[in-house]
């Protein structure tokens, strides 16, 4: 792509003359470094920062911004660049290219470098979001052509885009980046099961959408009686990593899958969001437990809509999401909507993530303290990672009606220590919606939850199998005073993670927990969820009397029909 054509996307994005003659100049730049370098594909290597630029001014962000996806490979392509860069376009650019380029600086290798990769891309979240952005346009694009790739690139690089990449996207909001870089990995993740799902969505869509194409008419109709402007009518098509998610959580039913191809109304403001609801409402049935008000109540992330599914002509089900223009722009490019500047002319304090819904950056410099000081290895600070950040989250209410968001799965007694770990310590009970439950009762988006604490209240070592969170697990460590892992075989009975390998076949997990029925071990928690993936292990975590159980429950496992590897961790 030569300067000319890079300039009309320029101009399709608003950016002023002063501007476009500040981009030429880098464009030049940019252009001049990587003269004469080749891409795997074949392509001048200037196309792939090109392409990175571009993403870049389609989520409305500032000229230093697009500069610095030009630039973000020119000191790796030529490390005396760097002063070049900030004497020809400033402090502001340097910064974010340099920045960018300390993120891709990673010289570890296996998971020690995925965690490497990760403490780097949190430090640049909180200096300034902008340097995460194109740090995920870069991706994105190389993701697109991922293709021309050795095979054993693809899978190591795909399943890094799953896990860290695309779920850092949705934490920011940015559900079109985040379903893009999903869908792409799982060409290459999960192949089989991409071919399948993607030849049976392109038999189903025709006939769904020969059905609201006759449906939306109807409804514009009513909107009109009503007097509710409509911005805007599509339908919104689900990704395919998505709906495969969706599958496995009803069992393959397809029929189960309302929202293939969900209806998106948008509309001026927040007054005809729930007026075009109530138009919907009157025109067909809802139905019951299918309606969620992510207006009133949005989502960890901030996204902002309302859901209803109804049942309309024939008995179909359809699904409408209703938001304002200012609520799509933000579920689209999410945080790329709305950061701001802290004070102009000091670009190392840069554009912040503002509002409460961000409030999990600043956490993330506490987390990684409260690990390393719990001497934890990369792979367990990965999943603690995976599970404290990037986990699919729930929101919860305190009783004032403050909302906290907690990984799925989470328990009262992870909510207590999220509010203060005085609390958590103290906790002897607790309250789901007014009803008295259990403290390690799992939670569930829009609960209210209310803690009743003790004086002389103090955790126990089964609190550490009742809990989600590492930051409650460090809580309960701390107040318990055990450093490491070994201190734990002085105590009674210590919590264990239990990783099985095996073959997928009928009665494989009823003859494991039958092994652990014979040996009188009670399981706190069991989780199946392999997805025909036989490499994936059947995880269980128990409390454990000592080594010799251990032992012995891993030497019976092994017996089992069908198992490989039985492998033990002590939490």
């Amino acid at each position: 792509m030569n300067w000319r054509n890079f300039e009309k996307h320029l101009l399709d994005s608003g950016f002023s003359q002063k501007d476009r003659a500040f981009l030429e100049k880098v464009f030049e730049f940019a252009s001049k470094i990587h003269e004469g370098e080749k891409r795997l594909s074949g392509d001048d290597y200037i196309v792939h920062p090109i392409a990175v630029a571009i993403k870049i001014m389609n989520l409305k962000l500032d000229a230093a911004t697009v500069a610095a996806g030009l630039l973000h490979d020119v000191v790796e392509k030529d490390p005396q660049a760097q002063k070049e860069i900030r004497k020809k376009f400033g402090e502001e650019v340097a910064f974010l290219v340099d920045s960018v380029t300390k993120v891709d600086r990673v010289h570890a290798t296996g998971t020690d470098r995925a965690m490497e990769s990760v403490k780097k891309m949190f430090l640049a979240v909180a200096q300034d979001i902008r340097v995460v952005i194109v740090k995920l346009m870069d991706r994105l694009h190389n993701m697109e052509t991922l293709s021309y790739q050795k095979k054993e690139k693809q899978d190591r690089i795909a399943k890094e885009t799953l896990s860290l990449y695309a779920s850092l996207a949705d934490r920011l909001g940015m559900w079109n980046v985040k379903a893009k870089l999903e869908d792409l990995s799982m060409r290459y993740v999960y192949p089989q099961e991409y071919e399948k799902i993607t030849t049976e969505v392109k038999k189903r869509l025709p006939e769904r959408e020969r059905f609201l194409k006759k449906l939306v008419p109807i409804l514009k109709v009513e909107l009109e009686k009503e007097k509710i402007p409509l911005s805007d009518i599509s339908y919104r098509e689900k990704h395919i990593y998505s709906i495969w998610k969706k599958l496995e959580q009803n069992e393959g039913d397809w029929s189960r899958l309302f929202d293939l191809l969900a209806v998106r109304i948008i509309v001026p403001d927040i007054k005809n969001c729930y007026g075009a609801l109530g138009v919907i409402h009157k025109l067909w049935k809802p139905i019951p437990g299918r309606f969620k008000d992510y207006i009133a109540l949005p989502k960890p992330n901030g996204y902002q809509s309302l859901h209803t599914s109804v049942f309309a002509e024939d008995g179909v089900v359809v699904e409408f999401q209703i938001r304002t223009e200012e609520m799509h722009k933000e579920a689209e490019s999410g945080i790329a909507a709305h950061w701001a500047y802290s004070e102009a002319g000091k670009p190392k304090q840069g554009f912040k993530a503002i509002g409460k819904k961000f409030n999990w950056i600043g956490q993330l410099a506490q987390w990684e303290k409260d690990l390393e000081k719990s001497n934890s290895s990369s792979e367990e600070m990965l999943e603690s990672l995976k599970i404290d950040f990037f986990r699919d989250r729930i929101f919860v209410l305190t009783p004032k009606g403050d909302v906290i968001d907690l990984p799925q799965g989470a328990t009262p007694l992870d909510f207590a220590y999220h509010i203060h770990s005085e609390i958590g310590n103290k906790a002897s009970g607790a309250k789901v919606n007014e009803k008295l439950v259990s403290l390690s009762r799992e939670l569930n988006s829009g609960d209210v939850i209310e803690i009743m604490t003790q004086k002389n209240k103090k955790p126990s070592i089964e609190w550490l199998s009742m809990v989600k969170t590492s930051m409650a697990k460090n809580f309960i460590r701390r107040e318990l005073k055990i450093s490491g892992s070994k201190s734990f075989l002085s105590l009674n009975s210590y919590p264990v993670d239990l990783k099985i390998y095996g073959k997928n076949r009928i009665g494989f997990i009823k003859d494991i927990t039958a092994v652990f029925s014979r040996l009188r071990i009670n399981i706190q928690s069991l989780n199946a969820d392999r997805s025909g993936n036989e490499a994936a292990p059947i995880k269980i975590n128990f409390l454990s009397k000592g080594e010799e159980q251990i032992k012995k429950l891993t030497e019976v496992l092994k017996k089992v029909e069908g198992v490989t590897r039985v492998e033990s961790k002590v939490k």
